[in-house]
């Protein structure tokens, strides 16, 4: 069903960005993520971050920010901030997201995992992220669980 939904990843960008800014989780939500200022701050400052604005019906509908080498490690993509404006939850906007994101980066030449980290209270952020092929493989220092994929080296990867 996902898949027929019209959802795109777009830059964040001068247009968008105000948008992106006032979008509000739930409040049982709330707590689980910083908000989008924060992390279109943080982005500005760490080189190999990048933010995406998830849109649905050509408007933008959540935001997401990831690392093209966390930890400092080639290959190695975290992805640190998903989140879908509270009144277009529910919809599979967020999963359909999800699935372009992964997409784009298992394309990727270097590409050997993409990580992803939550609170394990968070049910709804669970279910998504196992339903996508995440495997749960511990817990880190915050508290938070971390989830990953883990994707074959290809030849080309190797060279």
């Amino acid at each position: 069903m996902s898949a027929t939904l019209n959802v795109s990843l777009e830059p964040v960008t001068v247009d968008n960005f105000e948008t992106l800014l006032e979008m509000e989780l739930p409040p049982e939500q709330d707590r689980w993520i910083a908000n989008n200022a924060c992390s279109i701050a943080q982005a500005s400052f760490y080189p190999d971050w990048r933010t995406r604005a998830i849109y649905h019906e050509g408007a933008p509908a959540g935001f997401l920010l990831y690392d093209v080498a966390s930890h400092d490690e080639a290959g190695h993509y975290g992805i640190y901030r998903f989140m879908v404006d509270h009144p277009r939850q529910g919809r599979g906007i967020g999963r359909r997201a999800l699935e372009l994101l992964l997409e784009e980066l298992r394309a990727q030449p270097d590409a050997q995992r993409i990580t992803i980290c939550y609170k394990p209270e968070n049910l709804a952020a669970r279910g998504l992220y196992l339903s996508c092929g995440f495997v749960e493989v511990g817990v880190d220092e915050l508290g938070e669980m971390i989830a990953e994929i883990r994707l074959p080296r290809t030849a080309a990867a190797l060279a």
